[in-house]
């Protein structure tokens, strides 16, 4: 069950970051109220991502230039791995890591390099995304159209057990209260509040429990329903309530406009799937390339089936993170396609030398040794294909050897090496 806190979140780093992009979505809700008069929460959600996604542009270009070398460097990496293939002695595994480790070397990047860029967005995401779910939490505006009502609704004998009865009867699997001993508190009825559709909103005034009252909640119902409504849509109803609605009288035009939510969420995280770059299709990443088609195809298609029974609201942040993602896509492709990788490989390798001489080793040394390394890889042991010549070298070079090994000092080491090796020679004969 998806539980909404209107309390902060309290999660390690995702806490910290969500109550700073607590504070900017705050800010562009007081921004648009005082000085166009506007209070609207699909709008602000709208503008948030795309602040939000343009502050991680910088960390998108570094993932994805790491994708660009890593497209050039894997031809190298796939014939290591052939040459150490069936190999599970330690010293074959120390040297294929060491030669993996000079192709690393060789463009100035890190095996960890994009791993670093999806670490530090994981947590922004996921603090974004408790922004969205939590607005009462964040928006202090919006938290401060329930004070009365919620106030007016604690002084009622057994008000725990009527919420709670009023969730189950309209299946609402979002909310969930959250209990002081025996009685919800007030932030979780802030929840409860926040997720009623305008119907829902007339039911609950209408209670006989809460009859003494009903000004107050449907006064805040009518405040909370403008800050909600978009094109026509409240962002707390689901898409398949207007159309459930459109079957018994309801109108058509919303229905319409409800079912485009997960039409276009899907559509636009097809085309951010597509403006992504894709790696070229080779018989080592064949297997990969497929999972990764499979999984293009069907996140989108999940996304389109969870907006249908998830609020409009969660369906506009989808659709407008999906849509500042492929314009931020199509930028950043035409930045790196203007960048000659060569140039690239050779900023990676200043940036790596700075770093090793803050370690106190040479600049000029780790780069020599890896391209040593990575030339050695790039050589096989015998060039069949050479007419001959590598063997031509190694057979005067051995003949070479041998004279000198002839020449050897009488009573040396190496000279009763030699008369033991032309006995030999001399029984193999007879």
């Amino acid at each position: 069950m998806d539980i909404i806190l209107a309390t902060k979140s309290t999660i390690p780093i995702i806490g910290q970051l969500a109550s700073l992009m607590g504070w900017i979505m705050n800010g562009i809700y007081k921004m648009f109220d005082g000085l166009f008069g506007i209070q609207n929460l699909g709008l602000c959600i709208i503008v948030f991502s795309i602040i939000i996604f343009a502050l991680m542009t910088p960390l998108q270009v570094k993932q994805q230039k790491f994708s660009k070398l890593s497209a050039v460097m894997q031809p190298e990496l796939q014939k290591i791995q052939k040459k150490y293939q069936g190999k599970r002695d330690q010293v074959s595994a120390q040297k294929m890591q060491e030669e993996t480790q000079a192709v690393y070397q060789k463009y100035g990047v890190s095996p960890t390099g994009s791993c670093v860029q999806l670490l530090i967005q994981f947590p922004v995401l996921m603090a974004l995304w408790q922004v969205i779910y939590k607005i009462p939490a964040y928006v202090s505006s919006v938290g401060e159209v329930f004070t009365e009502v919620v106030t007016k609704i604690v002084s009622v004998n057994g008000y725990t057990d009527l919420i709670q009865t009023f969730i189950k009867d309209h299946n609402m699997s979002r909310v969930s209260l959250v209990l002081d001993g025996t009685k919800a508190t007030s932030n979780s009825i802030i929840d409860f509040l926040y997720a009623l559709s305008p119907s829902q909103w007339k039911e609950l005034s209408s209670m006989s429990q809460f009859s003494g009252f009903s000004k107050e909640i449907n006064g805040a119902a009518s405040e909370i329903s403008k800050m909600q409504s978009f094109f026509g849509l409240n962002i707390a109803d689901q898409p398949l309530t207007y159309i459930k609605a459109a079957f018994t009288g309801g109108a058509i035009i919303l229905a319409i406009a409800a079912i485009l939510i997960p039409v276009l969420a899907w559509a636009t995280q097809v085309l951010n799937y597509k403006l992504m770059p894709q790696a070229a299709a080779t018989d080592d990443n064949s297997t990969m390339n497929a999972s990764m088609k499979t999984m293009n195809t069907v996140m989108p298609l999940m996304s389109a089936v969870f907006c249908f029974t998830f609020p409009v609201g969660l369906g506009i942040y989808w659709i407008a993170s999906a849509v500042v993602r492929s314009v931020q896509q199509v930028i950043i492709n035409r930045y790196l396609n203007k960048i000659d990788i060569n140039d690239l490989i050779n900023e990676n390798v200043k940036k790596m030398e700075k770093r090793r001489e803050k370690q106190g080793l040479p600049p000029q040394k780790i780069t020599n040794q890896a391209n040593q390394s990575t030339k050695n890889i790039n050589t096989t042991k015998i060039d069949k294909g050479n007419g001959g010549g590598n063997a031509a070298e190694k057979s005067k070079k051995l003949e070479e050897s041998y004279q000198k090994a002839r020449n050897a000092k009488p009573g040396s080491i190496t000279a009763k090496a030699n008369m033991v090796r032309d006995f030999d020679e001399r029984n193999k004969k007879k």
